[in-house]
């Protein structure tokens, strides 16, 4: 299980740092596993200032730039499309480790011209994918730690995270609410109040939902309402980034809802296309044999006994598991079947 530190204060009021986090998280027998710390990772990069950026003698799509670092001015060969005199960039010296390319910087020839380092693209300090370019910062000064920069400004992307074993007897520490409750409890903080809002329903709903008698120790409870006019596309850049933190790839605004409220509130929840869903949906066992196309575009065959989903055209969903791909959301998706069971 991972989470950020500004996840965690979603939801617990505490000023108690990571390692006395990491401490008393031991100590409630959710042992910290691993601790990732952007601040670490970036420390020995700094800003500094491109002062002119010529052509290379040798080489159209090169520039021979001179920028200005606190060690003085420093001439750094660059292939980016975006190096040009007067933008603030991000350096890496000689003898500083680059994690997104793996690389210890030294001295080098690009092409027969001398280089003392390189300006990074967010991808090279594995800040995110973007490689298009360098780093342009909107401001900083020669020499400050790039670390200090974000956060100042983009707090977010040197968020540590921390990952927890979790036990058989602990599916409570499965969400970040249940470990800040737990954290509170030990009295490292406050847990904070979750915001509640009742939304009345306007119309019934037109997919009814039944659990069979042989499933129902598998599935005590099945909650669905059917929500109209939504439009669906990238989800907002704050939850995109979340969710890479943990190890997740953001999909779509639809997706990453449900999966952000499964990490955060240990509330597996899933959406349907309602207008691909036919008929109504029962819950069952499944019988052994078939076969389901799943989300991540593999076909499974059920085991008998497997608790799943159908409606009246056949499979759709392997319980708590995966969607189908017959009835997963896509850009053109306009009304939803939110399922939590």
């Amino acid at each position: 299980m991972k989470f950020t530190l500004s996840w965690l204060k979603d939801h617990l009021e505490t000023e108690a740092s990571v390692d006395e986090i990491a401490e008393a998280l031991t100590d409630l027998g959710l042992e910290v596993e691993g601790i990732e710390n952007p601040r670490e990772t970036l420390a020995p990069f700094t800003i500094g200032r491109v002062k002119q950026a010529e052509k290379h003698p040798d080489a159209d799509r090169l520039r021979v730039c001179v920028v200005e670092t606190d060690e003085g001015d420093k001439q750094i060969i660059c292939g980016a499309p975006n190096a040009r005199e007067g933008i603030t960039v991000v350096v890496c010296k000689p003898g500083d480790y680059v994690p997104g390319i793996d690389t210890t910087l030294s001295v080098g020839k690009i092409r027969g011209v001398e280089s003392h380092g390189m300006m990074a693209s967010e991808r090279e300090l594995e800040l995110s994918d973007e490689h298009d370019g360098i780093i342009e910062l909107p401001s900083g000064e020669v020499g400050e730690r790039f670390a200090d920069w974000l956060s100042a400004n983009q707090p977010e992307k040197v968020d540590p995270v921390i990952e927890i074993a979790i036990t058989p007897n602990r599916p409570d520490a499965l969400g970040v609410r249940g470990i800040a409750r737990d954290l509170a409890a030990r009295g490292l903080g406050t847990l904070r109040p979750v915001h509640e809002e009742e939304i009345a329903g306007r119309f019934p709903a037109p997919i009814g939902v039944s659990i069979e008698p042989d499933a129902a120790e598998g599935c005590h409870l099945f909650q669905g309402r059917l929500i109209r006019g939504v439009k669906n596309g990238p989800s907002p850049e704050w939850l995109q980034q979340r969710l890479r933190a943990i190890g997740l790839r953001p999909i779509s605004a639809l997706v990453d809802v449900t999966n952000f409220f499964t990490y955060d509130m240990n509330r597996p929840v899933h959406v349907f296309d309602a207008d691909k869903v036919t008929g109504d949906l029962r819950i069952h066992r499944a019988k052994g044999g078939e076969e389901l196309t799943a989300l991540d575009d593999k076909t499974y065959e059920m085991p008998a006994g497997t608790v799943v989903i159908s409606d009246d055209s056949g499979l759709e969903s392997i319980a708590g598991i995966m969607g189908g791909l017959s009835t997963g959301v896509t850009d053109e998706t306009t009304n939803v079947f939110l399922e939590a069971a």
